[in-house]
């Protein structure tokens, strides 16, 4: 603290001995007056700390404004919540009688409809990457209420000052000075913003309900705002110090030297090394995993070191520290809580689930690996993600999966099952480790999965939300999905499925994948999908893309018979009095025959055609799927490659009409959710 002042003195010229009070600014150092140098140091002095003190009003109304829009957003999810099954339903009785008395609701979803048409589709996607109209327009919008607050309120003049004991020698002070310092103010108040929007156990998910991996965009690009703000604030004083001041390089090398200002070099390039990193370019090649360690420890060290160079700011870093470590305390602790339980022998400890590993062979594209394991654990909700550890390879590493099971408990506790690809770090680990305690390998690696690994997982969440929670009876559903994202969808569809059927309620699956042998990978899931059509209208459609049918005139048929038609699941629970009188032999027989219908398998049937070719068409398959809807509104759920999510966020922008939905042509409202569980 001593050594700011004497440097706040000798830049500023302040007479501390000769001032009869020091008068107290929040964030800066006390003001001494009367002041008692020459006229223009004066001026300039009142310039300074007027924005100074308009800087930090200024940091205290971005966040009265962000804590605003959250608690308006807060309100609004306890006033309008989403409409539960009965809700909905008299909803819509009331609404057969009347056109006018449920208008908010009509509004609500009309307003929906319009922003999903105008802002769910990509825009500028070599800049922003793979992400909505919305997100950017959150961020530019962000960008141009911090571009009015670093410019407004200075007084833009230029003064110059002869220099104390050098006659003929003067100083040049100009507005540069108070501007640089108010962008930096503005960098330290967006600190804790920035931490709060990578925090996995993230108060901003509790209070809007969005999960904190949609938060990661805005994340991401705050830190690149932090960077350019602090860059101009260090080029900034950079001039003024080594160039506008006098004498030089005296002046110049006794301000580098002082002890705030090492601090500030070294905030700068922890800074910049962060930038780097977080880059695509640098992620690439050095690995997701080394950017996430450096990026955990250059954020502590930069937050340090802004402490250092700037203590009187720590409002701004202390919650940005206690956020950073509330988030990971959380985690470890929800750990803890999963895996402390009865052992086999009575007693109580810590122990990891015990999974069975079936490896899926691919030498071309990269293994496949389904784990299996029950654990007792609490169920968690349909679209929400594990982070799995496997410490048989690594304690350091863990990695994000969804379950492609049907959350629930059964006696010995839930049922967990995933479906990832082993394609390099630890991933491509657990595919080795599966292969090393092979016990016995099929005869046919192209078909035949190879069973009998087992290994211990440690688990932490569930995170995520529920994205099931926005559906009413007569909600259509479209599930899309490519290669390993189908287990996004599937628990969508094994949980409508698991309720009482409703009519004319159209439910599909269109999923695409490389090989005809991958339909193995979720057989058993795909089997009661098949066996649900006998009272639920529901179609699955798998598109092969780079294998061309050997057996052209079978049109899959192969593949179908070989799912088997076995007896029902004892996880899917059907209402009894959703079951008609007919007799359980004449049941049987129809079941067989839906089994067939409903599922197809399409191959490229153009012989000269490229393997990629058998790609489903979205927009015709969309489309369809509306034309063939009786009533209600769709939601279409989506996860896959980015150029499939990035096609269909703009297939269903151009499905949603704003004035349809207001004439209450429900076909018209068409939701997607996706599977953006990824952090970067």
């Amino acid at each position: 603290m001593a050594s700011h002042s004497s440097m706040l003195v000798s830049r500023h010229i302040q007479n501390i001995s000769e001032a009869k009070y020091l008068q107290p600014h929040w964030g800066y150092p006390n003001r001494a007056l009367p002041c008692t140098n020459d006229p223009g140091s004066c001026e300039y002095l009142d310039v300074v700390y007027h924005s100074h003190d308009l800087g930090m009003l200024y940091c205290g109304i971005i966040w009265a404004t962000i804590g605003g829009i959250l608690l308006v957003w807060a309100i609004g999810r306890h006033l309008f919540p989403p409409l539960d099954t009965e809700q909905s339903r008299l909803l819509t009785m009331e609404s057969q009688r009347t056109d006018n008395k449920h208008y908010i609701h009509r509004l609500k979803d009309s307003v929906a409809a319009l922003c999903r048409h105008y802002l769910l589709s990509e825009s500028l996607r070599a800049i922003f990457g793979r992400t909505t109209r919305l997100q950017v327009l959150v961020l530019l919008t962000l960008t141009g209420y911090l571009t009015v607050f670093s410019f407004v309120g200075i007084e833009y003049r230029r003064w110059v000052t002869p220099v104390k004991n050098m006659p003929g020698v003067n100083n040049t002070r100009t507005s540069l000075g108070p501007w640089s310092d108010r962008i930096g103010v503005l960098a330290y108040a967006l600190t804790p913003m920035s931490v709060m929007l990578s925090s996995r156990e993230s108060l901003l998910s509790i209070i809007t309900g969005v999960p904190y991996q949609s938060f990661n965009f805005l994340h991401r690009w705050l830190g690149y705002i932090i960077f350019v703000q602090s860059a101009l604030h260090t080029i900034g004083w950079c001039v003024i110090q080594m160039r506008l001041y006098q004498p030089q390089p005296s002046v110049g090398l006794e301000w580098i030297q002082e002890e705030y200002m090492i601090w500030g070099v070294l905030a700068m390039f922890f800074l910049t090394v962060l930038f780097v990193l977080s880059t695509p370019w640098a992620i690439r090649r050095t690995g997701y995993e080394f950017f996430r360690k450096c990026h955990y420890v250059m954020a502590i060290l930069y937050i340090g070191a802004c402490w250092g160079h700037w203590s009187k700011l720590n409002c701004y870093l202390i919650p940005s520290l206690v956020i950073w470590f509330i988030d990971r305390g959380a985690r470890l602790v929800r750990t803890a809580l999963l895996h402390y339980h009865y052992l086999p022998d009575g007693g109580m400890g810590f122990r990891g689930a015990s999974a069975t590993i079936t490896r899926f062979p691919d030498s071309v594209n990269g293994d496949v690996v389904r784990l299996d394991f029950v654990h007792p654990s609490r169920p968690w909700e349909i679209g929400q993600h594990f982070y799995l550890c496997f410490p048989e390879i690594t304690i350091w590493q863990s990695h994000p999966f969804t379950p492609c099971s049907l959350p629930g408990i059964n006696p010995q506790g839930s049922i967990h099952s995933y479906i990832l690809r082993a394609k390099k770090g630890a991933t491509r680990a657990v595919a080795d480790l599966a292969a090393a305690k092979t016990i016995a390998s099929s005869h046919d690696s192209k078909v035949a999965a190879t069973p009998a690994a087992s290994t211990s997982v440690l688990l932490t969440g569930p995170y995520g939300q529920e994205i099931m929670d926005h559906l009413t009876p007569n909600t259509n559903v479209l599930c899309i999905a490519g290669g390993t994202g189908i287990t996004f969808v599937l628990p969508v569809l094994l949980g409508l499925t698991a309720r009482r059927p409703v009519p004319d309620r159209k439910l599909d699956l269109v999923w695409a994948v490389r090989r005809d042998a991958d339909v193995a990978w979720v057989r058993q899931e795909i089997d009661q999908l098949r066996r649900s059509a006998v009272l639920h209208d529901i179609k699955v459609r798998i598109f092969v893309t780079r294998e061309r049918d050997l057996d052209p005139g079978s049109h899959g048929l192969k593949q179908v018979e070989a799912l088997s038609v076995g007896p029902q699941d004892d996880r899917i629970q059907v209402s009894s009095a959703s079951v008609t009188s007919s007799s359980s032999h004449q049941l049987e027989k129809d079941k067989e025959a839906t089994c067939v219908d409903t599922l197809s398998i399409h191959h490229p049937t153009d012989p000269d055609s490229e393997p990629q070719d058998g790609r489903p068409d979205l927009t015709s398959i969309m489309q369809g799927f509306l034309d063939t809807t009786v009533c209600g509104p769709t939601v279409v759920y989506a996860s896959g490659p980015g150029e499939m999510v990035s096609d269909l966020r703009r297939i269903v922008a151009g499905c949603n009409s704003a004035g349809q939905v207001w004439k209450r042509k429900e076909r018209y409202d068409v939701r997607l959710v996706c599977d953006d569980r990824l952090e970067w």
